[in-house]
C-alpha cells in the first residue's frame, strides 16, 4: 500500500513512518524540511499553505495521513494560527486527496475537538473534522489524548511549566491527562491505515490510567511539593502572558487546564488492545531515568 504522511517527519510521524514500513508498505512523507535521515521510502519538501508544492506527493497514493499540526501547549508563532492550519490545511489535503482519487483519508485530530470549543486549537480541529466527514473519501478520524514519548513535547512542557522542589501549578494541577505512549499509538494508526474494518470511523485513543498535571509533575521529579495557584489569578498571568512576545503561553493555555483530557471510553480495545497493556507515563519516565 502507498502510504503519504503529511507531517510525517513529526514526532508522531516518525514514529507512524517506521511501523508503516515495518509492514512493507511504502512511505512518503512530506514536510517543510525533510531531515536527510528520514525513515520513508520517499521525502518530498513542500507547505501545506503551497498546494503546489506538495500536488505531486498525492500521486499513486492508496492513504493520505494528515499530522500536520501546531502544538495546543504554546502559542502559534506570529502571523500563523490554528485554523489556517488545522482547517485550513486539511481542506486543501482533502481537495488534493479527492483529485488524486485517494482511497482513505486519516486526519489526526484531538480529544474534545468542538467547533465551539474553548480555545483556538480545540475549534480548528473540530472544524476540520466537520471538513473529513463532509468528503466523499472514506476517513478515519484520530482523537488521542496527549501522545509522549522521546522527543515529545508534553513532558517538556511539563518541566517548562514546573520547577523541582516547589511548584506553583494553577488550581493546584488538578487537570486530568490520559497520557498513550507514541510506541503504543503508531501500531493502532498503521492499523487505522490498512485495516477494512476501521473505514469511516472515528476513536479517541488513551493510555493505561487518567493523571492529573500534579501527579505528572511528580512523576518527572524526584520530590516536590505542589502549590495552588488559584485559576482566577493564573487567568490573569496568562491573559498579560498572551500580549508579550517572548512567553510561549498564553490565555488558551489557561482555557486548555480548565477541562480534563480524558477519554470517556478508551476505543484502544477497537484495535485487539487492552489499555492495561499500555506503557504509562511513570514506566517511561523510569525507563529513560535507566
Amino acid at each position: 500500500m502507498n502510504v503519504l504522511l503529511l507531517g510525517g517527519t513529526g514526532f508522531i510521524g516518525t514514529a507512524l513512518s517506521q511501523t508503516l514500513g515495518d509492514r512493507s508498505h511504502n512511505v512518503t512523507v512530506v514536510a517543510r524540511n525533510p531531515p536527510a535521515d528520514h525513515n520513508a521510502d520517499s521525502a518530498i519538501a513542500g507547505d501545506i499553505s503551497h498546494p503546489s508544492t506538495i500536488r505531486s506527493a498525492f500521486e499513486g497514493i492508496d492513504v493520505v495521513v494528515n499530522l500536520i499540526a501546531l502544538s495546543p501547549l504554546f502559542d502559534p508563532p506570529a502571523g500563523i494560527t490554528h485554523d489556517e492550519v488545522h482547517r485550513g490545511g486539511t481542506q486543501t489535503a482533502l481537495g488534493l486527496a479527492d483529485a488524486h482519487e485517494v482511497d482513505r483519508f486519516v486526519q489526526m485530530s484531538a480529544l474534545g475537538s468542538d467547533p465551539d470549543g474553548p480555545t483556538a486549537y480545540i475549534r480548528a480541529k473540530g472544524r476540520a473534522e466537520q471538513l473529513v466527514r463532509e468528503s466523499s473519501i472514506e476517513s478515519v478520524i484520530i482523537r488521542p489524548s496527549v501522545v509522549f514519548g522521546d522527543g515529545g513535547e508534553f513532558v517538556d512542557f511539563t518541566r517548562l511549566l514546573t520547577t523541582p522542589y516547589v511548584t506553583g501549578l494553577p488550581g493546584g494541577g488538578h487537570t486530568r491527562f490520559q497520557p498513550i505512549w507514541v510506541g503504543d499509538l503508531a501500531p493502532l494508526l498503521a492499523d487505522a491505515v490498512a485495516e477494512p474494518a476501521h473505514a469511516d470511523a472515528e476513536y479517541e485513543l488513551g493510555g493505561p490510567e487518567a493523571i492529573t498535571l500534579a501527579e505528572v509533575t511528580k512523576h518527572i521529579y524526584d520530590t516536590v511539593v505542589v502549590l495552588p495557584i488559584p485559576m482566577a489569578l493564573a487567568k490573569i498571568g496568562l491573559t498579560i502572558a498572551d500580549h508579550l512576545s517572548f512567553v510561549p503561553m498564553g490565555i488558551d493555555q489557561y482555557r486548555s487546564l480548565a477541562f480534563d483530557n480524558i477519554v470517556e471510553s478508551n476505543d484502544v480495545t477497537s484495535f485487539g488492545v487492552d489499555q492495561g497493556e499500555l506503557r504509562s507515563l511513570a514506566d517511561h519516565l523510569e525507563r529513560s531515568r535507566s
